[in-house]
């Protein structure tokens, strides 16, 4: 192991991936989109952000997984991970908290922001290598 923090990197950039696709793939096949718009609209969002909320998880879950300008994709993911923070903010601190906790959504921020700082690491397809 040449630069073990690549790695590490490489975990963080897939895991954000992986959980970005899961959301997507929650909204579409589980509570499909009429439902998740129906939630979005109950926290006060507009139903039709669902819409664009779905692509972004998708887009940047799919550039993430395969190491695709993951630094560009973090960025991006971060205005759906805040929206999803300020949803469950207010639930306390516990994610089996009525109506989920913040600790998971404020994780996913973090996660990303580690991201955009370290960039694709080990295995990506653009070559990126934590901390370049």
């Amino acid at each position: 192991m040449n630069n073990p923090s690549a790695y590490a990197a490489t975990l963080l950039r897939l895991t954000l991936g992986i959980a970005l696709l899961a959301h997507a793939y929650l909204k579409v096949f589980v509570f499909t989109l009429p439902g998740a718009a129906a939630f979005f609209a109950s926290q006060g969002f507009p139903a039709w952000s669902v819409y664009p909320v779905v692509a972004v998880e998708v887009l940047t879950g799919i550039a993430m997984v395969l190491g695709l300008q993951a630094r560009i994709a973090a960025v991006i993911s971060l205005p759906v991970l805040l929206g999803a923070l300020s949803v469950h903010a207010g639930n306390g601190w516990v994610f089996t908290s009525p109506n989920g906790g913040w600790e998971y959504p404020a994780f996913m921020v973090v996660t990303a922001i580690s991201v955009a700082l370290l960039g694709s690491g080990a295995f990506a397809l653009d070559g990126g290598k934590a901390g370049k």
